[in-house]
C-alpha cells in the first residue's frame, strides 16, 4: 500500500513537472510587444547561437520568455565566487545551515532581476543598432529610449516567471527546476536538427529560391549514418565519463558504538571524473562569445584592424580562438573544481571526526594527498570536456556540409545527460525512502 501511494505521488510530480514544462514552452512563442512577426528571419539564430542554447529559441524568436533562466545561473556563478572570501557576510551565511541557504538563494535572485534588466536592455539596443526598423514594428510604436525600457522590463519579468516555474518544479515536481528549464530548451532544438539532417542528407531533390525542384548536391546517406552513430557513440561516452568516480578510502579512529553495531568502521570519500560538471564549458563558451556578440551587435568590420584581430581571437571556429577555447576550459575547469573541493577543508573535517586515510596522516599530508587526487583527476576530467565540447567545431572542419543546428557533443549533451542521471537518481531514492519507512513502520 505504502508503495502504491508512493507512485502516485511519483506520477503526480511527473505531471507537475510536465505541465510547467509546457507552460515554459509556448512562452517561448508569445513574442514581444511591437516585434515584427518576420523578426526570425533576420539570422538571429546566427547572432546569438550559443547564448540561444538554454533558452530553447526562444532569444532568437525574441519572445517574452527570451532571456530564460541564464541571468540566474550568472547570478549563481557570482555569488558562488564572492564566497571566496571575498565577501566575508557570503562566506558566514554557507555556515548557518538552511537559514544560510536561503539568505543566499534570495541574494542570488535578486541579482538574477537586475541581470535580467541589463541584458534585456542590452539585448534590445543591439537588435536595434543590428537591424534597426526591420525589427520593431515602428508603426505601432517609435524606437526611443521608452520603448528600449518597456522592453527590457517585459524580458525582466520574463526572467522572474521562468525562476517561478523552476522554483515549482523544484517543490512540487521532479528533479532541480532550474535544470529541467534548461534541458527543454535543448530538447527543443532537436527536431529542427534531425528534420535538417534529413533535408540535407536523405532527400534527393530540394526546392530552390524559385520554388522549382532541383537536385539535392548533399544527398548522402553513409554522411547521415555516420552522423547518428557518432552522436550515440558520443552518448554512451558521456553516460560512462559522468557516472565515475575515484574513491578515496577513509578509516574512523573511535567510531561511535552505533556505527560499530552496524559492521562499519570505514567510509570513502567519492569524488567525480567530472566534479566540475559543465560549468567550465559555459564559463569558457559565454567569455569566447560576448566580444563576438558585440562586434556584431555594433555590425563592425571584422576582415580588418582591431575587429579582426578580436573575431580570430575569440571566434573557436578560427585556429586561435580554438586554442583559446581549449586553454579557458582547462583553467576553468582547476579553477572550479579547487573551488567545489577545497582539500584544505576537507582534511580539517576528517580531522575533527576523528577519521583518516589510510597511510596519510592527518592534517597537511592528508590536504597535500587530495590535492594530488584531485589534480590527476581533474586533467582527465578537462581533458574530458575539451574533447566534447571541441567535437561539433571538428565536425564542422571536417564535414562541410553539416547542418549549423546539428551539434555532435558540446555542452548540450553534457547537461542533458547530467540532468537525465540526476533526476533518475532522485526518483529511485524517493520511492526506496518510503519503501523503506513503510517496512519500518
Amino acid at each position: 500500500m505504502a508503495v502504491s501511494k508512493n507512485i502516485k505521488k511519483l506520477i503526480l510530480m511527473i505531471l507537475v513537472t510536465v505541465a510547467c514544462l509546457i507552460v515554459y514552452r509556448l512562452g517561448a512563442f508569445i513574442k514581444m510587444p511591437f516585434v515584427r512577426i518576420q523578426s526570425s528571419q533576420l539570422g538571429t539564430q546566427a547572432l546569438f547561437g550559443f547564448l540561444d542554447v538554454f533558452t530553447g529559441g526562444a532569444l532568437s524568436n525574441f519572445s517574452v520568455l527570451c532571456l530564460g533562466i541564464s541571468p540566474y545561473i550568472t547570478a549563481s556563478i557570482v555569488v558562488q565566487l564572492l564566497q571566496m572570501d571575498i565577501v566575508p557576510t557570503l562566506k558566514e551565511w554557507t555556515e548557518e545551515g538552511e537559514e544560510g541557504k536561503q539568505k543566499l538563494n534570495q541574494l542570488t535572485k535578486y541579482i538574477a532581476i537586475a541581470l535580467a534588466f541589463i541584458q534585456g536592455l542590452t539585448v534590445t539596443i543591439g537588435l536595434k543598432i543590428s537591424y534597426g526598423d526591420y525589427y520593431f514594428d515602428v508603426t505601432a510604436m517609435p524606437s526611443n529610449v521608452f520603448l528600449f525600457v518597456y522592453l527590457a522590463l517585459v524580458a525582466t519579468a520574463g526572467t522572474a516567471f521562468a525562476l517561478w516555474l523552476a522554483e515549482k518544479i523544484t517543490r512540487y515536481g521532479v528533479g532541480n527546476g532550474s535544470s529541467m528549464l534548461i534541458v527543454a530548451g535543448i530538447l527543443a532544438s532537436f527536431p529542427r536538427m534531425m528534420g535538417d539532417l534529413i533535408n540535407t542528407y536523405l532527400k534527393k531533390q530540394t526546392v530552390d529560391s524559385t520554388g522549382a525542384a532541383v537536385e539535392n548536391e548533399t544527398f548522402n546517406v553513409f554522411l547521415f549514418i555516420l552522423v547518428i552513430v557518432l552522436l550515440v557513440v558520443i552518448i554512451l561516452g558521456v553516460v560512462f565519463m559522468e557516472g565515475a568516480k575515484r574513491i578515496i578510502p577513509v578509516q574512523y579512529a573511535n567510531r561511535p558504538s552505533q556505527a560499530a553495531f552496524r559492521g562499519k568502521n570505514d567510509s570513502n570519500i567519492p569524488i567525480k571524473l567530472n566534479s566540475a560538471s559543465v560549468i567550465p564549458v559555459i564559463f569558457a563558451a559565454t567569455l569566447m562569445s560576448l566580444p563576438t556578440t558585440v562586434l556584431q551587435l555594433v555590425g563592425a568590420d571584422t576582415t580588418q584592424g582591431f575587429a579582426h584581430v578580436l573575431y580570430m581571437i575569440f571566434t573557436n571556429t578560427q585556429p586561435i580562438g580554438f586554442a583559446v577555447y581549449i586553454i579557458l576550459i582547462f583553467l576553468f575547469s582547476f579553477f572550479y573544481s579547487f573551488l567545489q573541493m577545497n582539500p584544505e577543508q576537507m582534511a580539517e573535517n576528517l580531522q575533527k571526526n576523528n577519521a583518516y586515510v589510510p597511510g596519510i596522516r592527518p592534517g597537511e599530508e592528508t590536504a597535500s594527498y587530495i590535492s594530488r587526487v584531485l589534480f590527476k583527476i581533474t586533467m582527465i576530467g578537462a581533458t574530458y570536456l575539451s574533447i566534447v565540447a571541441a567535437l561539433p567545431i571538428i565536425m564542422g572542419w571536417a564535414i562541410k556540409t553539416l547542418p549549423s543546428s546539428v551539434s555532435i557533443g558540446g555542452t548540450s549533451i553534457i547537461i542533458i545527460i547530467g540532468v537525465a542521471l540526476e533526476t533518475v537518481k532522485q526518483m529511485k531514492t524517493t520511492v526506496q525512502e518510503q519503501q523503506y519507512r513503510g517496512f519500518l513502520n
